[in-house]
């Protein structure tokens, strides 16, 4: 009995999908996919990071097809303009913890303005130390805060804001990848603790692989992302006037 329809092969859709947009957007959706399977396959481990994995396998398959950067992001960019809304969207689980956060409000603050001058500190101390120049320097204070508001505290100093979204990135890829490990390690279980922490030394990227763990753990990443970005903000300025930048 023939086939209802006929089946292309693969090559025939690939070569398809290379002379439309659609070819980053299913790049993206698909190496997804890849990587959330292999890491539940794995066991959600901290080096198995699905964002981390979509990095490398997505690099991989531009390098090895010729793909420009150019054409996959004609496609690509329908996820990037996607970012905001999910962004926003973490509001959802920090509505619904709501109480727990204005219970310790004041324990969070604490906290997270501690954390805020350790990354920034501890960043533009030791890259001061090793001689790197001024911009750099700078350009390192807001790494651990979300790309947009990194990017516009670096250029408001001095700094450099392409190379202020590469420590961005950087930091929240080994944030999201060790914090797990770490937590356990240090016995961390309150998972108030876990993101509030993963959320202000790495921004989205950890607080996205806490969501998966909680939604508790989600909700704090998120309101330290929010409030990261406002605190270092105002301690960067002061902090490069220290440095004598």
């Amino acid at each position: 009995m023939p086939m209802p329809h006929r089946i292309l092969p693969f090559f025939h859709i690939w070569a398809y999908l290379q002379t439309q947009p659609l070819l980053g957007l299913t790049a993206t959706l698909c190496t997804w996919e890849l990587a959330d399977w292999v890491d539940k396959r794995i066991g959600r481990k901290s080096f198995s990071n699905p964002v981390l994995l979509s990095i490398l396998f997505l690099g991989a398959a531009l390098l090895l097809t010729h793909t420009p950067y150019k054409a996959y992001f004609t496609g690509a960019q329908y996820v990037h303009f996607l970012l905001g809304p999910a962004t926003v969207a973490l509001a959802v689980p920090m509505f619904h913890n709501l109480p727990a956060i204005r219970r310790d409000f004041l324990a969070i603050i604490s906290a997270l303005t501690a954390g805020s001058i350790a990354a920034a500190s501890s960043a533009m101390l030791i890259a001061h130390a090793l001689g790197a120049p001024d911009s750099v320097v700078v350009s390192l204070g807001p790494k651990s805060v979300t790309t947009p508001i990194a990017m516009g505290i670096a250029q408001n100093l001095g700094g450099q804001p392409s190379l202020t979204a590469v420590f961005v990135i950087l930091t929240g890829m080994f944030g999201s990848v060790i914090c797990t490990g770490l937590f356990r390690w240090l016995q961390v279980k309150d998972r108030r603790a876990q993101g509030l922490a993963a959320g202000t030394a790495a921004h989205g990227i950890a607080t996205a692989r806490m969501l998966t763990l909680s939604q508790t753990a989600g909700a704090f990443g998120g309101l330290a992302i929010g409030l990261n970005g406002i605190v270092t903000s105002l301690i960067l300025p002061l902090l490069v006037r220290i440095f004598g930048l």
